[in-house]
């Protein structure tokens, strides 16, 4: 590259469009927005989705069920995860610790896989199975308050 292979930048060199100043500009007279209509009016601004006055598409649709602001999310881990951790008790904590459990939520343990030894879970809710692998395992499921 030298001084006489340089170029400018795309569009670098390119004016801003200049309307209403006149026939010769070629942005004359109507200023690029056509003759009559709602777009050429000053002030003119849609709102989002406006369909020339027929429903809108929000609006067409039905409504269908509710979400509800109360719900409880939980972090869920499953007894083969809990077994993996290999420790005599296990917390919240430790499954963070661990990387079993990534978000900051409470726990509810789900009873997917097998428990061989006994262990002491501490969860904020069990499932029903969970609850009755952990006491046939010898085991104990605390729940903690939220």
């Amino acid at each position: 590259m030298n001084l006489s292979t340089v170029r400018a930048p795309r569009k670098a060199n390119e004016k801003r469009k200049r309307v209403g100043r006149g026939m010769g500009s070629g942005m004359g007279k109507t200023s690029t927005r056509g003759h009559k209509g709602q777009g050429s009016r000053s002030g003119s601004r849609l709102m989002r989705g406006f369909e020339g006055g027929q429903m809108p598409l929000h609006r067409r649709l039905p409504k269908r069920g509710f979400t509800n602001i109360f719900k409880t999310h939980y972090a869920v881990v499953n007894l083969a995860d809990i077994a993996r951790a290999g420790e005599a008790t296990v917390t919240p904590e430790l499954l963070r610790r661990h990387g079993i459990v990534k978000r900051n939520l409470p726990l509810k343990v789900l009873g997917g896989g097998e428990l061989k030894t006994a262990i002491t879970v501490q969860a904020h809710n069990f499932s029903k199975s969970a609850q009755e692998k952990i006491t046939a395992a010898g085991g104990k499921a605390e729940v903690l308050s939220a």
